[in-house]
């Protein structure tokens, strides 16, 4: 049976996240994100709250659509589709104005009411290749 903490914790960063406030507050001072494909790590509640603002609101104008919430005594996973516009900068890729559509999952340990780290398992290189495709379509005389 799910942990109710770890499920109340869940519930709430994640209205936070979608509605734009402090889900920041959620994260333990230590709090650790792992990108999964590439092994990258950000550590600090600000670092990792920075990240994902910078993902949302800088280089991409967008919003993860809520597939599925998985919790069990102190890990929760979260099934999402990454909506979105590439507005900025993102991976030494200029905005190309793409629309991106992408599915991606997150496993969080929650430990003491706080989550303590989050593996994202986002397809970066998916992500890449579809900017990448609509840059050099863009460029390419007509």
């Amino acid at each position: 049976m799910a942990d109710k903490t770890t499920r109340a914790v869940m519930d709430e960063y994640l209205q936070a996240l979608l509605h734009g406030s402090d889900f920041g507050r959620f994260f333990a001072p230590d709090v650790v994100w792992t990108t999964m494909e590439t092994g990258e790590e950000v550590r600090g509640r600000d670092a990792v709250r920075d990240l994902i603002l910078a993902l949302h609101t800088q280089a991409f104008h967008a919003r993860p659509e809520l597939v599925n919430l998985l919790t069990g005594d102190t890990t929760a996973m979260v099934e999402a589709v990454f909506v979105g516009t590439h507005a900025d900068d993102f991976a030494g890729l200029s905005a190309t104005g793409l629309q991106v559509r992408l599915p991606y999952c997150v496993a969080y340990d929650v430990v003491g009411g706080s989550i303590t780290a989050l593996r994202a398992y986002f397809p970066l290189t998916a992500l890449r290749s579809q900017l990448a495709e609509a840059g050099r379509s863009a460029s390419a005389p007509a």
